[in-house]
């Protein structure tokens, strides 16, 4: 599909010749008349690009180049017959990609026009990039669960203490180390990540402590390792469990002494690294089989996280899924959004996969689903689960953490919990669920108010 250009000029024999040299580089041209009828088209039409003349009657060029800029960020090309050089920097201040001058360079024009719009690809690019990119402070969910996992990272953060990260597999476990690490004093340094289990055992100790110039077949050059990258910094063994006994020696030296040698080398390298590990096994249990080193674990359990399954923090499903939705919108996704029934399916859902599986999840509904809203028919349909019969999925335990709250208190947020779950169960039908609770109707009604409880909508027979 061709590029668009869209072309403002008040003068229409510049809009013709423009329009015909772009038809002839494959470009599909626009024409406006003036600033106005430019962001009439802007708001209907896919713009890669903006041709602004400077002199036009109305709104300017230099006022119609701010507008676009925050209402729709193109690259815009400034062009004029009465160019001055500090014309030129106001428009390139104002955040112009370039200035021409009339009459017109055809073949500069499309040099420009084409270095335009390769880097506004660029920018785009490294901003979906970034979108893509976990938010390293920003571990979504208020469940107690995972409050008090937050609870651990801000107590642990800003020491140079050793963390073994514990959980199931897709629970959040490099998420929990790339928070640790943000928080820390040693955020202005790098954090590197090592996939233990990605690493055939013959070169993990390469990878992890470097190797000289011919120390083995391949070695063609000196190469840092981890260590070495880390240093100043945290490194990060993911999936430490999987580990070979030789190298969980080595790494127990580096952690005493804070020093190694390189494979092949004889130079002692001391380095100033903070360890965070982490893993899906039990390391107790792996001990008791001769698989890991009980020293190397008492040197890293100095202060244990265990990061909890989704099963065990299901309150935070549709917090996740916003994030999710969130991100899946910056990468092109489109938006969409869930329905509280779909919604409702993926908590009564049991995630083997953790966040992971919930994340592909959402993935997969916006890919394979039409129209802007997510039902139930929908979920049911991927995730497996009987939407025929909707009032037989259990609402999710309640996980109200009552130790802080007085009685009357406490009380008040059994009842919203008690009454949520039973009107969900209903499907919001509050002449039902008063019959199943023994209450007055009007009662109920009340009681709905008074605790704030958000109902889907349902009969109110």
């Amino acid at each position: 599909m061709p590029d668009t250009i869209l072309i403002i000029d008040d003068e229409a024999p510049i809009r013709e010749a423009l329009s015909g040299i772009l038809a002839d580089e494959g470009f599909k041209a626009l024409t406006a008349a003036n600033a106005e009828e430019g962001f009439g088209i802007l708001e209907r039409e896919e713009v890669q690009l903006v041709l602004l003349d400077i002199w036009m009657p109305g709104m300017d060029g230099l006022e119609a180049l701010t507008v676009i800029r925050e209402r729709f960020d193109l690259p815009i090309i400034m062009i004029s017959g009465h160019g001055t050089i500090e014309t030129a920097v106001q428009a390139t201040r104002k955040g112009a990609f370039d200035f021409i001058e009339k009459p017109l360079s055809y073949d500069k024009i499309i040099l420009a026009i084409k270095n335009g719009i390769h880097v506004a690809r660029l920018e785009r690019e490294n901003r979906l990039l970034k979108a893509a990119s976990p938010k390293q402070t920003e571990i979504t969910g208020t469940s107690p669960a995972i409050l008090r996992v937050k609870k651990q990272i801000e107590r642990v953060a800003p020491t140079d203490a050793s963390v073994l990260i514990l959980g199931e597999h897709g629970t959040g476990k490099e998420l929990v180390a790339q928070t640790i690490h943000h928080q820390s004093t040693r955020s202005g340094h790098p954090l590197v990540e090592v996939n233990c289990a990605a690493i055939p055992e013959d070169l993990i100790e390469s990878e992890l402590f470097g190797h000289e110039k011919g120390s083995f077949t391949g070695a063609t050059e000196r190469r840092q390792g981890k260590f070495d990258q880390a240093d100043g910094g945290t490194l990060f063994l993911d999936e430490i469990g999987d580990m070979s006994l030789k190298s969980q020696a080595k790494v127990l030296r580096i952690l005493q002494e804070q020093r190694f040698e390189r494979v092949g080398g004889s130079k002692t390298i001391n380095v100033d690294v903070r360890i965070l590990a982490a893993t899906n096994k039990n390391l107790e249990e792996e001990i008791a089989a001769g698989n890991f080193r009980a020293d190397l674990f008492y040197r890293l359990n100095v202060v244990p996280i265990e990061v909890p399954g989704l099963n065990d923090r299901r309150q935070d499903i549709p917090l996740l899924v916003e994030a999710f939705l969130s991100q899946f919108r910056k990468k092109g996704l489109g938006k969409k959004e869930f329905t509280s029934r779909s919604l409702e399916l993926f908590m009564a859902h049991s995630w083997p996969g953790n966040i992971r599986e919930l994340k592909n999840m959402v993935e997969r509904l916006l890919i394979m689903t039409s129209g802007s809203i997510i039902h139930s028919e929908d979920v049911g349909q991927y995730l497996g689960d009987p939407a025929e019969n909707p009032a037989s999925i259990p609402f999710p335990e309640v996980v109200a953490d009552y130790r802080n709250l007085n009685f009357k208190d406490a009380r008040k947020q059994f009842e919203h919990d008690y009454l949520k779950a039973r009107l969900i169960e209903n499907e919001g039908n509050i002449s039902r669920t008063a019959q199943q609770v023994g209450m007055e109707r009007s009662h109920l009604h009340k009681k709905v108010k008074a605790l704030a409880i958000e109902l889907n909508p349902a009969s109110s027979a």
